[in-house]
């Protein structure tokens, strides 16, 4: 069943779905943007830079934040529109929204105090736990996800052996603890890791469009047409954030944006069965958190940095590369990770 548009040429030529679902996220955030941006100056609610930041995004202090709560409504609004209402569906939809809020509370929280900090990183753990606790048991019993990790090859690790069932009237709920440890390092990991990857403009919004619609097309390839069409309206959403957000910004995603869609992208993940292969689509995310480990170990252990800042795209930043050039050339970086790690998937997923 598909909420909005149920007939005639959308429900026979699914591709045909897909691309309404584009272009309808990416023109929702189109027209409700320069509203939100509006409201947002009105109201004052800008963003709060580091001090401790490269000092060239000073001039960036009290830029609107919060776009992601129009991204989050452009794929909402797309999904109710053209995707068929499966358990997946929901499940992968519902994850997005409640890290979206988790990321509004963050941002607002940041806002309210006048301060480039917001929620506690224990209170982000939490409300992360919480949200893949429910998710991941969710799509083991009511989709029949098999909590097996399969990897290139044909190999495969069943994450299930510790499981348990609690009674639940006639039926039992199985909990797949080992899966779900795996899972939160997944989604946990992956949504911060766009959060990091969101430091210059236009920077995660492109980065995130280019591995949304890779993941569209593993969901779309394996029949999978509510999946696809989410993926396929971030991709869309993204796009029209595109246009607000290059530089130099007139508005941020703020964490309400990037932990949501490192969320959708992590959850398609899950539900595809592409973990490992995710780690490839998405390697930029990977490799902005490697950077930020790297350093602090380094500075940690040595009392030396390895980059004169990190996230990586500052350390390029701070080598005197144009942020267009940084953001541009992440992109290129991000589309390679990303044909890379569906190349390999289509050979051996």
């Amino acid at each position: 069943m598909i909420i909005g548009l149920t007939g005639g040429v959308v429900a026979q030529y699914p591709s045909y779905a897909i691309f309404l679902a584009m272009f309808l996220g990416a023109l929702v955030v189109l027209v409700l943007m320069p509203i939100w941006i509006r409201l947002l100056r009105y109201r004052k609610i800008g963003q709060q830079i580091r001090a401790d930041g490269p000092q060239r995004h000073l001039t960036k202090q009290g830029t609107p934040t919060m776009g992601g709560v129009v991204i989050l409504f452009a794929v909402i609004v797309s999904c109710l529109f053209f995707a068929p209402v499966t358990p997946e569906l929901v499940l992968a939809l519902s994850a997005t929204i409640f890290t979206g809020f988790l990321g509004f509370l963050d941002d607002f929280e940041s806002v309210a105090h006048r301060r480039s900090l917001g929620l506690t990183a224990h209170a982000k753990l939490i409300g992360q736990g919480i949200i893949v606790l429910v998710f991941t048991i969710g799509a083991v019993n009511w989709t029949g996800l098999s909590p097996v990790v399969t990897m290139p090859g044909g190999f495969a690790i069943d994450l299930g052996v510790l499981s348990f069932n609690i009674p639940f009237g006639e039926r039992f709920i199985n909990i797949p603890w080992l899966y779900i440890i795996f899972v939160f390092l997944l989604m946990g990991g992956f949504s911060n890791a766009v959060n990091l990857n969101d430091g210059l403009d236009g920077l995660c919004g492109g980065c995130s469009a280019v591995c949304m619609a890779v993941m569209g097309m593993v969901a779309f390839s394996t029949s999978d047409r509510s999946l696809a069409v989410l993926a396929f309206a971030c991709v869309g959403a993204c796009i029209g954030f595109l246009w607000f957000n290059c530089y130099p910004a007139s508005i941020f995603m703020g964490d309400t944006g990037s932990l949501a869609l490192g969320t959708a992208f992590s959850a398609l993940a899950v539900l595809t069965k592409t973990e490992v292969f995710s780690l490839i689509i998405g390697g930029i995310f990977i490799v902005e958190v490697l950077s930020v480990i790297i350093q602090v170990v380094s500075f940690k252990t040595t009392g030396k940095r390895v980059f004169l800042m990190a996230p990586l795209h500052h350390h390029f930043e701070n080598k005197g590369w144009a942020e267009t050039k940084v953001v541009t050339r992440f992109w290129i970086i991000t589309a390679a990770f990303a044909a890379l790690g569906f190349a390999l998937w289509f050979q051996f997923g």
